[in-house]
């Protein structure tokens, strides 16, 4: 990315989701069925193929202000209008004002991106994996489901923080905080924090299931 795309404003067409959190290079499935929205993605589809994915909080009623540009991949139109799709997460930005609101909100955002590392981030994102794995182990087994990891994940620490992100489940305002840092090693630390908690509750239970059964 260049140094102007990272100070660029541009006008993006803004989807809002109860709790979905997008991250780049995440794929998002939608169902388009909204008549406003409909209009929307048709207007995407002429142009350039991309809007913006944000949070909505639904307990509070907000929309987050920092949010995803997606980009449609593959679409498929059902006979009454709805639309399948399959999009993909690509820059994130922050939302800097919204220009209108109907037939669908259209936002003037800045895209942000994460500051260059300062030290060699493999060894920690290589911790953090090591952490993932143990959690899927372990909710394999106290589960007896056989739960895999992809064969395909993510090499770059920056890429294996957005995929462990991307796969908490049920926690979107975290995901939603992880999604705003700005700084890989502290989306990293804060994921190798949760993985920790995470395994030491499933080994606890384990420990509990190899106990009375």
């Amino acid at each position: 990315m260049t140094s102007t795309s990272r100070i660029a404003v541009c006008e993006l067409p803004l989807f809002p989701l109860p709790e979905v959190v997008l991250f780049p290079t995440r794929p998002l499935p939608l169902h388009i069925f909204e008549f406003r929205y409909r209009i929307m993605m048709n207007t995407i589809l002429e142009s350039d193929r991309r809007f913006g994915v944000l949070m909505v909080d639904p307990v509070r009623g907000t929309i987050a202000n920092v949010g995803c540009c997606a980009e449609i991949i593959h679409y498929q139109r059902m006979p009454d209008d709805r639309m399948k799709m399959l999009s993909l997460g690509q820059q994130r930005f922050r939302l800097l004002k919204y220009i209108r609101e109907k037939p669908y909100r259209v936002g003037l955002v800045e895209w942000i991106e994460d500051k260059p590392p300062v030290k060699d981030l493999r060894p920690l994102a290589t911790d953090v994996e090591h952490l993932l794995r143990d959690v899927v182990r372990l909710s394999a087994k106290l589960t007896d489901q056989n739960i895999e990891l992809p064969e395909d994940l993510p090499d770059l620490p920056i890429e294996l923080s957005y995929w462990i992100a991307s796969n908490l489940y049920g926690v979107a305002a975290e995901q939603q905080a992880l999604l705003e840092l700005q700084d890989t090693a502290e989306r990293l630390e804060r994921e190798s924090e949760i993985l920790t908690s995470t395994r030491n509750h499933l080994a606890a239970r384990t420990v509990l299931k190899d106990t009375f059964n």
